[in-house]
């Protein structure tokens, strides 16, 4: 028994786990210097993030331990238990900014959404990897995105615009990994752009389309939606190369920022550590993305390549939307930033889906 937990460890991929370890202790950094910017200072997120980095620990050497094929056995019940909790917080869930999509425990809040996204790779996974022979079947794609909507539309019943579109993203590119004809490729995005339209007049609420809308002109409201992102350009901006240091980021510790410890983490960042600080997250994420790719090019079978996949790419839409939200290059839709904004039901998640990798570099 010994030799084999010692061979597993041997096949362990811990560059990957370095860099997550890693971007998790810059979001820690982050999250103290904020924790300065009250009087007195208060480091409760800080402490309870901690808690939440242990768990997700915990979770993620579990699932690495673990043959990841069980996955496919049980990838529709998962699918089914992440409907019935997005079903359940639109009945019980508590409303924050506006979304009503959380439960909550005390001084715990869990957001439903964040266990949708990894049930869907699950579930899509799973379904691609056995009907690949039938890629060239439109009714094979159109079930695959019935499955996909149902998900993504109880998340815009939140409504929560943001993890719809990831959701959403997530789907269409799996698409492209899998092949998929010109004809059929025509057909979904009309079908897509109509659904788009009508989702503008009868399905976004007025805040999500003043977000949409200050993206493009931020001095429409700059009071409101376009203040933060003017603030967080400014935050970024005063960071210049080397950073003002941890505490002394003036946009951050004056609270200039709105949402610094979630949406806007990596401004708080860029400004304290600067361009190298901004630099080194993004180096972080380069690598993490190198040895996804690796673990999918050594897959054993194609439910494990789309897995690694599907995760890569949930993990880049989130990284391009957030950050491109904070330097102007994408509207602010309210999607935090893996492995570095605070939230525990994200964190852990997210360390799920490492672990998951990591059991399938280890038996690859």
């Amino acid at each position: 028994m010994l030799s084999r937990y010692f061979s597993f460890l041997k096949r362990f991929d811990w560059v990957l786990a370095t860099s997550v370890f890693l971007l998790m202790v810059l979001s820690l950094v982050a999250l103290y210097s904020i924790s300065l910017s009250k009087a007195p200072p208060d480091f409760l997120n800080f402490n309870k993030q901690l808690i939440f980095i242990f768990v997700g620990l915990a979770g993620f050497f579990v699932l690495s331990i673990l043959d990841y094929k069980w996955l496919k056995f049980y990838s529709f019940p998962i699918y089914g238990l992440a409907m019935i909790l997005l079903i359940a917080v639109l009945i019980f869930g508590q409303v924050i900014r506006g979304t009503q999509g959380w439960f909550g425990f005390g001084w715990f809040n869990f957001q439903p959404v964040e266990v949708a996204k990894l049930a869907m790779i699950i579930f899509l996974a799973k379904y691609f990897s056995r009907g690949a022979h039938e890629i060239f079947n439109f009714k094979y794609i159109a079930i695959s995105g019935v499955f996909s909507g149902v998900l993504i539309g109880l998340v815009l019943l939140q409504p929560d615009f943001g993890s719809a579109l990831v959701l959403f993203f997530l789907w269409l590119a799996m698409l492209f990994l899998i092949g998929i004809k010109r004809s059929h490729l025509i057909l979904l995005l009309v079908l897509v752009a109509v659904l788009l339209a009508g989702s503008w007049f009868f399905v976004f609420q007025d805040y999500q389309k003043e977000r949409v809308l200050s993206f493009f002109d931020a001095s429409r409201d700059p009071l409101g939606r376009g203040y933060n992102i003017t603030q967080a350009q400014i935050a970024v901006g005063s960071g210049q190369m080397l950073g003002r240091g941890i505490g002394f980021g003036p946009q951050s510790q004056l609270r200039f920022v709105p949402e610094s410890q979630t949406d806007f983490i990596f401004a708080v960042l860029a400004e304290e550590l600067g361009f190298l600080g901004a630099a080194l997250i993004l180096a972080l994420w380069g690598v993490i993305f190198w040895r996804v790719v690796r673990i999918a090019r050594r897959a054993r079978d194609d439910f494990s390549l789309f897995f690694a996949a599907g995760t890569a790419i949930v993990f880049l839409i989130q990284i391009f939307i957030n950050i491109g939200m904070t330097v102007g290059v994408a509207p602010v839709t309210g999607i935090s930033l893996p492995f570095l904004s605070y939230g525990g039901s994200a964190l852990v998640v997210n360390l799920a889906m490492v672990g998951i990798l990591e059991s399938i570099a280890a038996r690859s």
